[in-house]
């Protein structure tokens, strides 16, 4: 077969000199404070556009992908949203929800200005007000729970924090309470509670670009946890001959490409990691000399096996009898996945050696009781290969995880809201947040203050109309504001609707365990990083984006060093200090000071 020159699609594309340097993916660095660019909807027309390329971090998943804002000169509104190319962890390349932030900012029916219900909650109606009168307002509420000793009383309950979690812990630290709740109960507690309980960090960090063998549990690429920065590395491993195998009930459209599709009965995933274990033990396919070094067999024995003398030969025998039962037969029967199929992807497991990436989340971990087992299980199989922090291999998040101290950091408060981990539940790995309503219900406390944010517990969760029984009881919820960039069924149930921003309209440092590296990245407000650099400079976020014709679309970052302010405004509390800035005596924390 002869190579034939591919004819252009537009027949003028003929006559058209290759640029000078050649074409490139990104526009350069060197040029981002001036690009230009032909305006797409003036085509046949040349009309060229200035724009102002300024990068943040995108907010429609936890990967934190870089973005590149094209902030058209001319008219200071963003045109679109592409990658941003020197984003470690995206690497220039973002799925659809990236560039879709565009119809966030735009989107007609965001919420601009802050709301103040009218009437009875639940009854639709709003009035706007000031931030100066929401603010005022809740921190009195706050302030009068903390000077009276009702610290339980004040709560901040979120779904995604969308910065790092420490931010917020220096706040409730400087209050002096115990007041945060999360969604993590219904959603990866069982996955992260599988891995703490093997080396104290939550969370796989799989290094799928230089792994031969790539195990994934319910991590569907197109919508699973952090999908672009690994199906990007998981392609590139795949190019270099790695296999895939994907043990989930349904046929994704990642396992509609793996090597293998395993699909079991729901919840019976572990079966099939344990018989795997099984075949790794029986045929000495395991990583031996790393179990010798690592594992703490030792201890094993004198605990379970005082009998047998300790040596490592004797553990290599317990080993194998420990895990004798659960053979690929006895996982075909739980899991109906073929055993012969368990038998051959075992081997090119043991093939792979340390260089196996793996990861699990929600699905199976969250979705069947006991869920967690199969997070444990599936460490197992690493650990038992070696290929704990290998190239290759799958190393606990933190490894490859930045985050910064913060400064001026408070003490936490010796408080503890039975209200977040109740006696009842002391193995919880997470707040069990899904019970709130039924804890109010039942007289253990009520809330001052309540803050929701990116979180739809009336939607979300599965008793949705025990959350609008709390939250329509003022005597339960004495103050409920949301902090939200849209509409949502718990919103209207708020007392205040509080407008924050999307991915390109807030400050916050981002860092994830995308891959076998350590990046930290800041997301920054774009308009009002456009502002400044025309010299027009502003206290506040909202005043910037009032300015860029966004309403008063505010930011969490600045909202809590505010909100603390206005709670300790004279210091007596001892929160104040705690948000003075460094450089200018008893003046209030400006957020460029902060970072």
């Amino acid at each position: 077969m002869t190579d034939r020159l591919i004819e252009p699609l537009h027949p003028v594309a003929r006559e058209l000199r290759p640029p000078e340097g050649g074409l490139r993916s990104y526009p350069p660095v060197e040029r981002w404070d001036g690009w230009e660019e032909y305006d797409p909807v003036a085509w046949p027309q040349k009309v060229k556009r200035r724009y102002s390329l300024i990068p943040t971090i995108c907010f429609n998943c936890e990967a934190g992908c870089g973005l590149l804002a094209y902030v058209d000169q001319a008219t200071l509104k963003i045109q679109k949203f592409e990658g941003n190319p020197v984003h470690p962890g995206s690497r220039g390349r973002n799925c659809a929800k990236g560039p879709a932030t565009l119809n966030q900012v735009t989107d007609p029916e965001r919420i601009l200005y802050p709301l103040r219900r009218v009437g009875p909650r639940g009854g639709g109606k709003w009035e706007r007000v000031t931030w100066d009168q929401a603010l005022d307002d809740i921190a009195g509420r706050i302030r009068a729970a903390l000077v009276e000793g009702r610290q339980k009383e004040v709560m901040y309950h979120l779904g995604r924090p969308g910065h790092e979690l420490v931010y917020l812990q220096r706040v409730f630290h400087a209050w002096g309470i115990d007041g945060h709740n999360s969604h993590t109960n219904v959603c990866s507690a069982s996955a992260r509670a599988g891995y703490a309980f093997w080396h104290g960090m939550d969370r796989p960090s799989p290094d799928h670009a230089n792994a031969r063998f790539i195990l994934l549990l319910s991590s569907h690429l197109e919508t699973g946890h952090y999908f672009n920065p690994h199906a990007q590395r998981i392609m590139e491993a795949k190019s270099r001959g790695a296999k895939v195998a994907v043990l989930d009930t349904r046929l994704s459209n990642t396992a509609s490409m793996a090597d293998w599709w395993l699909a079991p009965w729901p919840g019976s995933e572990s079966a099939v990691l344990l018989a795997i274990a099984h075949v790794l033990v029986r045929e000495k396919l395991y990583d031996r000399d790393f179990v010798r070094r690592w594992v703490n067999w030792d201890e094993y024995l004198r605990a379970e096996r005082p009998e047998l003398p300790v040596t490592f030969e004797a553990f290599d025998q317990a080993l194998d009898e420990l895990y004798a039962r659960f053979t690929p037969e006895f996982a075909e029967a739980e899991s109906g996945v073929a055993a012969s199929t368990i038998v051959e992807v075992a081997w090119e497991i043991g093939r792979a050696g340390s260089a196996l990436a793996t990861h699990v989340w929600r699905n199976t971990a969250a979705g069947n009781l006991g869920g967690w087992q199969v997070a444990r299980a599936l460490e197992l199989v690493v650990v038992l290969m070696g290929a704990v922090g290998t190239p290759g291999g799958t190393a606990p998040n933190a490894w490859n995880k930045a985050i910064p101290a913060p400064p001026m950091m408070p003490p936490p408060g010796k408080i503890w809201s039975e209200l977040l981990m109740p006696r009842e539940y002391p193995l919880a790995f997470f707040e069990m947040s899904f019970l709130l309503p039924h804890f109010l219900k039942e007289g253990r406390g009520k809330l001052a203050m309540y803050f929701t944010r990116v979180y739809n517990p009336v939607w979300t969760n599965p008793d949705g109309m025990s959350w609008i029984e709390m939250l329509t009881d003022e005597r339960k919820v004495e103050r409920h504001a949301c902090l939200t960039p849209v509409w949502s069924e718990t919103a209207w149930f708020a007392d205040y609707v509080l407008p924050m921003g999307h991915a390109s309209e807030r400050h916050d440092l981002m860092s994830q365990e995308t891959h076998a590296a350590r990046w930290i990245g800041f997301r920054q407000p774009v308009l009002r990083v456009a502002l400044e650099r025309r010299g027009r400079t502003y206290d506040l976020t909202w005043q910037a984006h009032e300015a860029a014709g966004l309403g008063q679309v505010w930011e969490e970052d600045e909202f809590w060093i505010e909100l603390s302010w206005r709670i300790d405004p004279d210091g007596p509390l001892g929160i104040r200090k705690y948000f003075e800035s460094p450089y200018r005596a008893g003046q209030k924390l400006r957020i460029e000071e902060l970072y």
